[in-house]
């Protein structure tokens, strides 16, 4: 049995190195002087030593009351150095639990780098906001099961089979980064081979083909008066988009470096294009009498600006179908007219037309044959189409009347 050593023994004792306190307890005194608490104990056949803390931060009386519990773990053959290591990595765990809502962020934050376009990240976080996160989003991404995922796609999963199909690639996505990140172990309940493929139907099978609203093109002279009588820049916007069949963010996010009005070309950079390929848009003598039309800020390159200053956003057009009450149309949709118009109107070359909506051949012989971007032939195509556009059309049984508009109103 060890001396009992007093509090004032503990405190003159400078010595460097180990003094025996009591059984199993040790003052450990460092070559600066700094005194800690040790215990050393045996077990297995195995000696070892943990520490307890600094002195006298740790006091002499709790420093034995600790002893005394660890001699009795070891008394029980429980090594007080594996249960503590234990604890840690316990704690260690529990500091990465996260929610799916968290893991959708750090996700996001992680992929921001690889989106070249704004808009992609931002469509990310509103379908996985909108259909995922609103049902899952408190769940440890840990706990999420397959009857999870299964919650947040099957209420759109026949009426929005598009997008229930890519918020599930992007649920996959968002939980493999969290196994990838030790958040989560196990299979990912959002695939599809070998698991949703079992409980939910086949898009192909359910998925209805629905274009974006089109315009017949016979109506589309009638549409632009009504649209030239429309005040605004959101109305300017969607009538330069119905002249060039560009689309939404390539017209919204237009700059006017972009132009050249002289040689009726705008050069679309290829960030901004949906093949990431730069694109030169022929202009008609109507859509550049358009764009001189239009005022320019000072320090605002945007062509065609939101009320603050900016880019309009993705409504603004949408907004003026309403007003004019064509809620039925879309933007997009008239990249539909103009190529109805086109293949079934006029003898122009189906590469000159696929070239001016700005599509890929997927004839590789074909493609292969217009390797240049054939602008003069898409020069004189928009020009026919701008001469169209200002046509309003006879209605059926009306007579052979046709209205020729103003080219290049933009009032």
């Amino acid at each position: 049995m060890a001396k009992k050593i007093t509090k004032l023994e503990v405190d003159a004792y400078a010595k460097r190195g180990r003094l025996l306190v009591s059984e199993g307890l040790y003052l450990q005194v460092s070559k600066w002087g700094t005194k800690s608490w040790e215990f050393r104990y045996t077990l297995n056949s195995r000696t070892r030593s943990m520490g307890l803390g600094a002195y006298p931060k740790l006091s002499l009386a709790d420093a034995r009351d600790k002893v005394k519990l660890l001699a009795a773990d070891v008394a029980r053959d429980v090594d007080p150095i594996d249960q503590k290591q234990a604890k840690r990595r316990t704690a260690v765990k529990a500091s990465q639990v996260i929610t799916f809502k968290e893991a959708v962020e750090q996700f996001l934050g992680m992929k921001t780098a690889e989106f070249d376009n704004p808009k992609h990240i931002a469509q990310w976080r509103s379908t996985l906001q909108e259909y995922a996160v609103k049902h899952i989003g408190a769940l440890k991404v840990s706990e999420v099961t397959v009857h999870d995922v299964e919650t947040c796609l099957k209420p759109i999963w026949t009426t929005k089979t598009e997008t229930a199909s890519r918020v599930r690639g992007r649920i996959e996505a968002v939980l493999s980064w969290a196994t990838a990140a030790k958040h989560r172990t196990g299979e990912n309940p959002a695939r599809w081979k070998d698991n949703l493929e079992h409980m939910l139907p086949k898009p192909t099978k359910v998925k209805t083909v629905t274009h974006h609203a089109a315009l017949p093109y016979g109506e589309v002279g009638a549409f632009m008066v009504d649209l030239r009588k429309r005040e605004g820049v959101s109305a300017r916007a969607l009538e330069f988009g119905v002249l060039t069949a560009a689309r939404s963010g390539e017209i919204r996010l237009a700059t006017w470096a972009e132009f050249d009005l002289a040689a009726k070309v705008w050069t679309i950079p290829a960030e901004r294009m949906k093949a990431r390929k730069e694109h030169r848009v022929a202009l008609s003598d109507e859509a550049v009498d358009l764009l001189r039309s239009m005022p320019r800020f000072n320090g605002d390159d945007t062509v065609f600006p939101a009320p603050r200053g900016g880019a309009m956003s993705d409504m603004s057009m949408t907004a003026v179908l309403k007003r004019m009450e064509r809620g039925d149309l879309t933007q997009h949709g008239f990249r539909s007219t103009f190529r109805d118009w086109a293949g079934e109107t006029t003898a122009h070359p189906r590469e000159v037309i696929e070239q001016a909506l700005a599509h890929s051949l997927k004839d590789k012989a074909e493609a292969a044959y217009a390797r240049g971007d054939l602008m003069a032939k898409r020069q004189r195509l928009m020009a026919d189409w701008a001469r169209y556009c200002g046509i309003v059309q006879p209605k059926d049984g009306a007579g052979d009347n046709v209205v020729t508009m103003r080219a290049g109103a933009t009032v």
